[in-house]
């Protein structure tokens, strides 16, 4: 698992960088209303690092809250807790706890606070919708990210991008407060400081956030890889990520605040989808109005090189569906060679 140095290596990288940014925006901050540095700086690390704690410690209850999880009782769904069992021993993982989300979209996720107190929930439209390979495929992929613990980084890193954008939106609500009538001079110096400090806010906001969904794609292709190599079929999770894709994208309902903990974006999906609709003839070379398996796998190398897909990309959470499809079948032809082995799982990322 050599490879797998790459995902760690990001996920410093990504930290060290988004943690850098933040500090010189702290700083501008603290040159743009002459702050004193030393009394300013500690006052504000404290304040971020209370607001990580309090994102690290609540965001699981937030979690459980918003999805409306039930946690499953010892016997209650014996298929779903020998699978999971089987595959957690495989992958040398204690047993996660396992919740149904009264949800009929089909998608899955884990979240915790360590990884030995992780949940592993399911929709009810994943096991309704799925096959139960194609579950087993999805449930490596869930235990990909407790392997790769990178549920614990997304949560504590996303909180930074976070309060720079409530620091920006506070900041242009309130230059937008003290605007009209008559103002001295030092008033209407002060609304244009603050315009600026929201300005800059906001900038450092979105430069955080493409680095934080950098990462975010990137933990999504490690924990693909991880399932082929779990499940030992990789057709098992192209399958479900096409259902999963078609599912979502039917959905009405607004893509869920949490929804980078998801093996699948509902924003993506339904973008994705409304793109092929979009170009479906130019892919439909026997014009019979139905995109066969071979036309799809055309149409999935056309987008991988479309540059508006790539620059798209850049503000996703996951990787685009056909993407990951690709990788997929990348290893399961290595895997026909019958020259893959467990020091490749990640050869392909």
């Amino acid at each position: 698992m050599a490879r797998l140095a790459r995902l760690k290596l990001s996920m410093s990288v990504s930290i060290l960088l988004v943690t850098g940014i933040f500090a010189v925006f702290l700083v501008i901050l603290f040159f743009l209303f002459q702050l004193s540095l030393t009394s300013a700086l500690i006052l504000t690390l404290f304040g971020v690092a209370l607001f990580v704690l309090v994102q690290y410690m609540i965001g699981p209850e937030m979690v459980r809250w918003t999805t409306k999880l039930r946690y499953l009782q010892p016997g209650e769904h014996p298929w779903l807790e020998s699978t999971v069992k089987e595959l957690a021993e495989k992958s040398g993982l204690p047993m996660p706890r396992l919740a149904i989300v009264p949800d009929q979209t089909p998608n899955a996720f884990v979240f915790g606070r360590t990884t030995n107190g992780a949940t592993l929930a399911v929709h009810e439209g994943l096991l309704r919708q799925l096959n139960q390979a194609e579950v087993r495929g999805v449930i490596a992929h869930e235990l990909g990210h407790i392997k790769h613990s990178d549920f614990i980084v997304m949560t504590v890193l996303s909180a930074l991008p976070l309060i720079a954008y409530l620091i920006a939106r506070l900041g242009f609500a309130t230059a937008r407060v003290s605007r009209g009538g008559r103002r001295k001079d030092n008033e209407a110096s002060l609304q244009a400081l603050i315009f600026v400090a929201a300005a800059v806010s906001y900038i450092v906001y979105i430069a955080t956030l493409l680095c934080v969904m950098r990462l975010s794609r990137l933990r999504e292709h490690y924990a693909d890889a991880y399932s082929a190599y779990l499940s030992g079929e990789p057709r098992q999770l192209e399958s479900a990520l096409t259902k999963i894709s078609y599912g979502l994208s039917l959905s009405p309902k607004p893509p869920h605040g949490a929804r980078t903990l998801y093996i699948g974006d509902p924003a993506l999906a339904k973008q994705e989808c409304r793109g092929l609709l979009q170009r479906k003839a130019q892919y439909d070379l026997d014009k019979d109005g139905v995109l066969d398996e071979r036309e799809l796998a055309l149409a999935m190398e056309q987008e991988a090189k479309s540059r508006w897909t790539a620059v798209n990309t850049l503000f996703t959470t996951h990787p685009p569906t056909f993407q990951r499809i690709l990788l997929l079948r990348e290893i399961g032809k290595e895997m026909a060679s019958g020259q893959y082995r467990s020091d490749r799982i990640y050869a392909h990322v």
